[in-house]
């Protein structure tokens, strides 16, 4: 890997004082737990509250939804900008932020849920609407340093898949949590009650500050950037570099492909087993797979990252899964225990490219600062948070344009046949052909191989050490 021209003033260095170990790991696990006690619980339940105590129509929280995604999303560089341009204390660039906004990200996540009674549906309208995006801003000045602080914890690549898979379990604890105890919480009858859904909130906020304490607490920032290289960001310059960075453009492409696979998927599959299967009870099994397999996946990631790399062990995991849902598509007439079977097997590859996905994103971070001699991890986070937010609000309405275009209609008692087998190849065929587009991206697109990886890695750790 060839070296470009640098500035004398701009580099790097790494503070050694504890060697990368267990600590780091749990204090980056709890960052995400803290992160989706609140993520997890908001998508999960709040809809339900607009539309059942605050009465608001749900095309209205459609368009709530669609507006905060998109003003997040330009939160999200904002801040990470901001970030890359402040002064690092004694703790660390990004640390201080999780501690100093953790708080206000709580108490504006609690008041989404608080139920006044008495005010008329316009009060609670303009209440949803402020609190809501209020929240998502305060969201992104937590969860911006979270996501960036991985690339100055550890330069080693296979730490950094340890650090992504903790993260993974941490995001999955949460959802566990949350999907166990959530609905015996916040339903009294099978209608949601506002007040056990504040109790809810104020529970699951307390927790999440517990977290964001234990991730300050344990996890250590070891590369830092000086402060004269704050003189050399200027926005032009970090674009250039942007435009330039084959990996972020990659990954971001492959993450946003599999985005649309994944809302399309949580749309489509309530319809093929209600109507292709007529077996909405074996949804449960295929969430519980979806589960099982990634934690299976979780102790063989790293073991697999240092033998082959993060590139090689994701491209071969989604070849596996489009593998496995063409079978599925192939199949004559399968039954509901094959395609729970045959899904698993796929859902097993894919969760290595879920596992190892935030890794990519340290990768590309460091290829940034290669490219431009700047170190602005925060900025390239940002942009990938981003860019995801983006997709998030345009994907959003995806699964449902799909299953109109194959001609559902609510009102029939049994669809038709050409419409049974529009939703078989939407939750089958489509999936099979994502995977198979995010293998290519990442085999023929995605230039950091274990091999160019590593050089990386000893290119600027050079380049640190002689400045």
């Amino acid at each position: 890997m060839s070296k470009p021209a640098l500035r004398s003033d701009v580099h790097t260095s790494i503070n050694k004082n504890r060697p990368f170990g267990w600590r780091d790991k749990f204090g980056y696990l709890f960052g995400d737990l803290g992160n989706d006690f609140f993520f997890i619980l908001t998508s999960t339940f709040l809809m339900v509250f607009y539309t059942d105590v605050f009465h608001i129509s749900a095309a209205t929280v459609g368009i709530l939804f669609l507006i905060a995604r998109l003003w997040d999303a330009f939160a999200d560089m904002a801040w990470g900008r901001f970030i890359d341009t402040r002064r690092a204390t004694l703790h660390g660039k990004f640390k201080p932020w999780i501690l100093r906004m953790s708080l206000p990200l709580v108490i504006s996540g609690v008041l989404m849920f608080v139920s006044i009674p008495g005010m008329s549906n316009g009060f609670y309208l303009a209440w949803a609407f402020v609190t809501y995006i209020v929240w998502g801003t305060l969201y992104s000045t937590v969860n911006i340093p979270y996501g960036s602080m991985a690339s100055v914890i550890t330069d080693d690549s296979v730490d950094r898949t340890a650090l992504s898979t903790w993260r993974t379990m941490g995001a999955m604890l949460a959802g566990l949590v949350i999907g166990v105890l959530g609905p015996l919480i916040v339903f009294v009858d099978n209608k949601i009650s506002a007040d056990r859904m504040f109790m809810a909130a104020i529970v699951f906020g307390v927790l999440a500050i517990c977290c964001y304490l234990a991730c300050y607490k344990l996890s250590t920032e070891r590369i830092v950037a000086p402060e004269e290289t704050k003189e050399n960001m200027n926005m032009r310059t970090t674009m250039k570099s942007l435009v330039k960075n084959k990996p972020l453009i990659s990954i971001l492409a492959a993450s946003l492909i599999m985005l649309v696979c994944t809302m399309l998927s949580g749309t489509v599959n309530t319809y093929l087993f209600k109507d292709y299967f007529g077996n909405t009870t074996a949804l449960s099994m295929v969430g519980l797979s979806q589960i099982a397999t990634t934690f299976l996946a979780i102790p063989l990631a790293k073991p697999l990252v240092a033998r082959f790399g993060k590139k090689e062990v994701a491209s071969l995991g989604m070849l596996i899964a489009s593998i496995s849902y063409f079978i599925i598509f192939l199949l004559p007439e399968p039954t509901v225990t094959q395609y729970i079977i045959i899904a698993a097997i796929g859902m097993f590859g894919m969760g290595f490219m879920s596992i190892v996905s935030w890794a990519f994103v340290t990768d590309v971070i460091d290829y940034h600062e290669f490219l431009s001699g700047l170190r602005e991890d925060a900025t390239v986070y940002s942009l990938y948070s981003m860019a995801r937010k983006i997709g998030q609000a345009i994907a959003g309405g995806i699964g449902g344009f799909a299953i109109a275009a194959v001609g559902y209609n609510a009102s029939l008692e049994k669809q038709t046949e050409e419409t049974l087998h529009g939703i078989f190849s939407l939750g089958t065929l489509v999936p099979g052909v994502i995977f198979l587009a995010v293998f290519l991206i990442l085999v023929f697109f995605y230039p950091l191989n274990k091999q160019r990886t590593n050089q990386l890695a000893s290119d600027l750790s050079a380049r640190r050490n002689k400045y």
